[in-house]
């Protein structure tokens, strides 16, 4: 199992973390480190470590097998520096900066597997994190997709590119997005169910131009977003990833043209049913909204660190808007499927439906 050096609050405090990033071919070296929060340290130690932790170029993860509830407040404030802090407990347990894991080393062991796959990638996410955390919304966007946009010119994008195959030529569908109205409500529906509402440039459109209607008539009081069939949305479409003609264009698509700034200026008009599986754009674009609602066994993923990529839906700034920066960085690394009842915990959902 792909190994993260560990070492203790002294260490950080002593400049442990600092030698340089990239190795001779300007690739990352030691990307990540963690850091034993449980180690003894006085408080002179732990505000030398909290400084340093906050302008390293490195992703750190801290350990500590008694969370919260037994670290002092000197390290308390080390571990809110720190890109997150795993401890063991329930995923649900606990609150932020921390995510319960059954065991904390195991849990180290397979994000050192994910970022060691993509460390350009995980270094970009847990940097944008950081920074964009006092950003407005606005700027928040551009600087995700600018960060998104360096990396589709990647390597590591490209060999996920590689490794997926050809592309599938795909038909789009007649109305990729269905609006109805009710009185002051509005009701957006994505419809590609055969497509499990895969987000394509159709879908985006069109629901960018039922999003600017609501914007501008101020007769419409609530927006309802919802998917047709048995998921919400799945993400973006596959086919799609790579296909703008540079990281520009891709870039101004995805601010001026996205849905994500229109969900945020509708603000408390716009509620969200999500239900089934939701990965990628699929939660990053309902995350905007006032209320999430959630249907009983759905489903929550980040899978874009695995592509080379970093969430470019507005996930990085939606998403830690709910949960913090840190338990977004986990969802993402950590690839793994965030069921209802901790989304509800964390705060990524409001209502969680009853069976």
């Amino acid at each position: 199992m792909p190994f993260i050096p560990v070492i203790s609050p002294a260490q950080l405090a002593s400049g442990a973390a600092q030698f340089p990033l990239l190795d001779a071919q300007s690739q990352p070296d030691t990307p990540a480190l963690a850091v034993d929060l449980d180690e003894p340290a006085d408080r002179e130690i732990l505000a030398a470590a909290t400084r340093r932790a906050r302008a390293c170029d490195r992703l750190l993860i801290g350990l500590s097998e008694a969370g919260r509830a037994e670290l002092a407040p000197a390290a308390l404030a080390l571990a809110e520096a720190l890109d997150l802090t795993l401890t063991v407990g329930r995923p649900e347990s606990g609150d932020r900066p921390f995510v319960g894991v059954p065991e904390p080393t195991v849990a180290l062991g397979q994000l050192a597997a994910a970022v060691r796959a993509n460390p350009q990638a995980a270094l970009v996410l847990a940097a944008l994190l950081r920074s964009t955390e006092a950003m407005s919304v606005r700027a928040a966007l551009d600087a995700e997709s600018l960060a998104y946009s360096t990396l589709l010119g990647g390597a590591e994008f490209r060999q996920w590119l590689a490794a997926r195959g050809p592309r599938r030529q795909r038909q789009p569908v007649p109305d990729p997005v269905l609006i109805s109205r009710d009185g002051d409500d509005l009701e957006i529906t994505l419809n590609r169910p055969a497509r499990r509402n895969a987000y394509d440039r159709h879908m985006r459109d069109a629901l960018v131009e039922a999003l600017t209607v609501a914007v501008f008539d101020a007769s419409v009081r609530r927006v309802v977003l919802c998917g047709a069939g048995p998921v919400f949305c799945s993400g973006g479409d596959l086919d799609e990833f790579g296909t703008a003609p540079d990281p520009v264009t891709a870039h101004f698509l995805r601010t001026r043209v996205g849905a994500g700034r229109l969900l945020h200026e509708l603000g408390e008009r716009v509620e969200a049913r999500v239900h089934g599986t939701c990965v990628g754009a699929g939660i990053e674009l309902p995350a905007f909204a006032a209320t999430v609602r959630a249907a009983p066994g759905t489903t929550f993923r980040l899978p874009e660190i695995a592509m080379g990529l970093i969430p470019g839906a507005g996930g990085s700034v939606s998403i830690p808007r709910r949960i913090g920066r840190w338990r977004t960085l986990h969802l993402a690394l950590a690839d793994t499927t965030l069921a209802a009842p901790t989304a509800l915990a964390w705060g990524l959902i409001d209502v969680l439906d009853k069976e």
